[in-house]
C-alpha cells in the first residue's frame, strides 16, 4: 500500500504560517532533501485553500515534478481540469482516501492544509510525517496540527542537520504504542 506523508516546514515554536499566512522565513537556499523525495511520490493530496493559494501564485508548477493531484473541498466550484477533487461527507472521504493509498503507485505528498492534515492525522491515515524544522521562532500563525483530539505515537525513522540550522525530521506514524 502507498504511503500518505505529510510534509512540510515548520518554525521552532511550532508554526506553518506566519500570523498574515506568509511563509517567507522558509529556507530557499538550497534542495534540502526535496528532489529524492520527489522520486518516491508520483501524487498530492491538497485542501481548498492551499489550492487555492498555489494557482493564484505565478510559477508554483515550475519547482514540482509532474504529479497527480487530488483537490480535498466541499466548497470549490472550479478547479483545473487535469486535478481531481475529492468532497463528500467525512466518512466518504476517508473511504477515497484508503481507495487512493490502495491504487497501485508510488507514495502520496500531503503538502497543505492544516484542517485537511487535522482531519487525516485523527483518522491514522497518515503513515509518515517529514518536517523540515526551521531555525526561527514566529511566535504566532498557524500551528502544526494544532487542533488534534488523540495522542499520536511516532518513531525517528531519520534525521539530518543542515549548515543552515535546518533540521530535516521524518517520522513514522505508529496506529498504536505497540505499533
Amino acid at each position: 500500500m502507498r504511503k500518505l506523508i505529510l510534509g512540510l516546514a515548520v518554525s521552532l515554536d511550532g508554526f506553518i504560517e506566519g500570523p498574515n499566512g506568509e511563509y517567507d522565513w522558509c529556507f530557499t537556499d538550497q534542495d534540502y532533501g526535496l528532489n529524492e523525495f520527489f522520486t518516491q511520490i508520483d501524487a498530492l493530496f491538497v485542501g481548498r485553500k492551499t489550492y487555492e493559494m498555489s494557482i493564484a501564485q505565478d510559477g508554483r508548477e515550475s519547482w514540482l515534478p509532474k504529479l497527480k493531484e487530488y483537490v480535498f473541498s466541499n466548497t470549490l466550484e472550479r478547479f483545473k481540469s487535469d486535478r481531481r477533487l475529492i468532497s463528500g461527507t467525512p466518512e466518504e472521504v476517508e473511504a477515497q482516501v484508503r481507495r487512493i493509498k490502495s491504487l497501485e503507485g508510488k507514495d502520496i505528498w500531503l503538502f497543505g492544509g492544516a484542517e485537511l492534515s487535522n482531519f487525516l492525522m485523527e483518522l491514522n491515515l497518515i503513515d509518515e510525517l517529514w518536517l523540515s524544522v526551521h531555525p526561527v521562532m514566529l511566535g504566532a500563525g498557524k500551528p502544526f496540527l494544532g487542533n488534534l483530539k488523540d495522542r499520536h505515537w511516532l518513531t525517528l525513522i531519520e534525521s539530518k542537520v543542515y549548515e543552515t540550522g535546518l533540521v530535516s525530521l521524518k517520522y513514522s506514524c505508529k496506529k498504536t504504542l505497540s505499533d
